[in-house]
């Protein structure tokens, strides 16, 4: 490989990509932390190196990379600002619709090279069918990413015209996906939170807006994806948890990294040098230890399951539930690192601004959210005994 082909190469990885971003995202932190917005010139940037396209089908214009890939680049953004990271991980979530929409509706959202997808989770909305379509009106909270999207999504249970629930493929009342202008929607500044603050996780309504049929999608069976890339073998659930994981060891990095550098400084009063500590040597490098050893299994399981889809069949629940738990591990083993090394750096660690105080803010917004339940772990361990799957997975 010559010179120039290894360059393309290169710029060819996402995660590449990201890393050339990385000081432009910190110079961009303060800002970001202050207005609770990514700046323009960022996101422009951001779209630029195509880093919103990530999961979304090469077929609708986008990158289609692996699971490992996503999650390598996530983790990347997020050692520099994790509000960036986290819009990055919830609008390449929400470009998973695109292999379950038809191919047409996918490439007229994504003719914009600027497109971004944002919607809140699901609650008890009702959207009702009505030919041709559905009519849906409510509030949705928690929309990360709304203030950069372009196109909203709501969740609702769909109500036919007899005033029944229309059934999902297991049997049970279906969240339908449904997919309008950011026009559509009245977006309300509700985020205002202690970590995680430039995500803008607003709320928003719809006022009666109707949808057409074509513009609609379900999330919940995989069965029912029009892509049949290994990539969309993965539940929406899973590969969303993988987001989560990849913005958790990302600041879990940048603060041991930091710890690492302070304790080569740092001489608390009446003690030596951090870094002649013992005690801190063990802990440096136990911590070290957990957060590689729960990124390599992570990266080993989403890879191997990665290698193993088959195209005729989406994952199966012993796979789903392997995944599962090794977003699960690595989340909470990135958690306890950043506790440990908030501890660990002493006073440097209370003022706002310094590089471990708005990192362990953000780490605890994050570990409030979904995905970082304790209750994978039992509905995991559920699995692994025989019991019963959850649909969550």
């Amino acid at each position: 490989m010559d010179r120039v082909e290894r360059t393309d190469h290169l710029l060819n990885d996402p995660t590449v990509r990201a890393r050339a971003l990385g000081p432009a995202i910190a110079a961009a932190s303060d800002e970001i932390e202050r207005t609770r917005r990514l700046p323009p010139a960022l996101l422009a940037a951001l779209h630029e190196a195509r880093l919103f396209r990530l999961l979304l089908p090469r077929s609708a214009g986008g990158e289609e990379v692996s699971p490992g890939t996503y999650m390598a680049s996530v983790e990347e953004v997020a050692r520099h600002d994790a509000s960036v990271a986290w819009n990055l991980f919830v609008g390449n979530s929400s470009a998973l619709v695109g292999a379950y929409i038809t191919l047409d509706v996918a490439r007229e959202i994504w003719r914009d090279p600027h497109t971004v997808v944002s919607w809140g989770p699901p609650n008890e909305h009702r959207a009702k069918a009505v030919p041709g379509g559905y009519r849906i009106a409510g509030r949705w909270d928690f929309a990360s990413g709304c203030r950069a999207a372009n196109w909203m999504g709501a969740h609702a249970l769909v109500e036919e015209a007899g005033g029944e629930l229309r059934l999902n493929s297991y049997g049970r009342p279906g969240q339908r996906i449904l997919l309008c202008p950011v026009g559509q929607a009245t977006l309300l500044d509700t985020w205002n939170t202690i970590g995680l603050r430039g995500t803008a996780s607003d709320s928003y309504t719809l006022d009666d807006v109707f949808v057409p049929e074509a513009y609609s999608s379900q999330r919940e069976d995989p069965a029912l994806r029009r892509e049949t890339g290994p990539l969309y073998s993965f539940t929406h659930a899973g590969l969303y948890a993988v987001g989560v994981a990849g913005v958790a060891l990302g600041i879990a990095r940048a603060m041991l990294d930091t710890l690492i550098e302070l304790a080569t400084k740092k001489a608390p009063r009446n003690l030596g040098r951090m870094a002649d500590s013992p005690t801190v040597q063990a802990d440096v490098a136990r911590n070290e230890a957990r957060l590689g050893a729960a990124r390599a299994y992570l990266l080993d399981v989403i890879g191997t399951l990665y290698d193993r889809a088959s195209a005729a069949a989406p994952m199966d629940i012993p796979g789903r539930s392997r995944a599962r738990l090794a977003c699960t591990h690595a989340i909470h083993t990135a958690i306890d690192c950043a506790d440990f090394t908030f501890k660990a750096a002493g006073v440097d660690a209370i003022f706002p601004g310094s590089p471990f105080e708005r990192r362990f803010r953000d780490m605890h917004t994050l570990s409030q959210q979904i995905q970082s339940r304790s209750a994978h772990y039992e509905a995991v361990g559920h699995i692994l005994l025989g019991g019963q799957p959850a649909v969550f997975l």
